[in-house]
């Protein structure tokens, strides 16, 4: 999950930033990314897919038929991505354990975001095996480290650097990438001789998006607070909602899509 949530990967949630995720992805990748799938049925892994909602953008938007398999760690949410995705497969379990002959047979792996939630040991294992099993990886929805508030508040540039330090923090013993993420799969799969292309997919919320924009905002301070408690983000917090329930409040959230592509596919 690149966003904060106080309710973790919660289905609610996740349903709640869905259209936001689908407008913000970077579709201009897309046109690169057909050019280099191999002819035939499509075999689609969605690493860490929640309720599938990468497969529901995704699916119509390029060549079939396709099959797709869905990985995550969480049952529930594995069930209801299964749940209206007709004939699927399911794996739970670790994907950070994936490797090359995991892939084999695979056309494309796809994630959402994900690349944040991975240590660099971890972003170049999963490089490693899409480059060794020939395979193209979408990877989107990455936190970027950038956010835009408006109207500004002289607190801003504060909670939002210890928001970046807290997606940076060490979770039982992993060293998340939060915001440096992309660089650091970028330059994975470049140093392994794969083509890498990058694009911007910002959430954009106003008005017609209060209800996400608030609860964003209830997770993004929240994260701050956790690292910074010295921070006055109480009334910081209040006065932000304030201005979200009466439309005033416009927020630019960074993210940004990679798409790699080793060498020797499809041309």
């Amino acid at each position: 999950m690149s966003e904060p949530d106080p309710a973790g990967f919660d289905p609610a949630w996740l349903a709640l930033r869905e259209p936001a995720d689908a407008d913000a992805r970077a579709s201009e990748l897309l046109d690169t990314l057909r050019a280099h799938l191999p002819p035939g049925p499509l075999v689609i892994r969605d690493l860490g897919c929640g309720t599938g909602s990468l497969r529901r953008w995704l699916a119509d938007r390029l060549p079939g038929p396709q099959h797709w398999i869905l990985h995550d760690r969480d049952p529930d949410l594995l069930a209801l991505a299964a749940s209206d995705a007709g004939t699927v497969e399911t794996r739970l379990g670790d994907l950070t354990e994936l490797r090359a002959a995991d892939l084999a047979g695979t056309s494309l792996v796809a994630a959402s975001a994900l690349l944040d939630l991975l240590t660099a040991d971890e972003v170049d294992a999963l490089a490693d095996a899409c480059v060794r099993a020939g395979c193209p990886a979408l990877l989107t929805l990455s936190v970027a480290g950038r956010v835009e508030l408006t109207p500004g508040d002289p607190l801003d540039a504060e909670v939002a650097a210890a928001f970046d330090a807290h997606q940076r923090r060490c979770d039982r013993g992993r060293r998340l990438l939060g915001p440096d993420a992309v660089a650091v799969a970028a330059e994975a799969f470049e140093r392994l001789g794969a083509a890498v292309h990058r694009g911007n997919s910002p959430w954009r919320l106003g008005a017609d998006r209060a209800e996400l924009a608030a609860r964003w905002l209830d997770g993004w301070v929240g994260a701050a607070r956790e690292q910074r408690p010295d921070l006055a983000t109480d009334e910081y917090l209040r006065r932000r909602l304030d201005a979200c329930a009466a439309g005033e409040l416009r927020v630019v959230v960074g993210h940004e899509d990679l798409l790699a592509l080793p060498a020797g596919g499809a041309p």
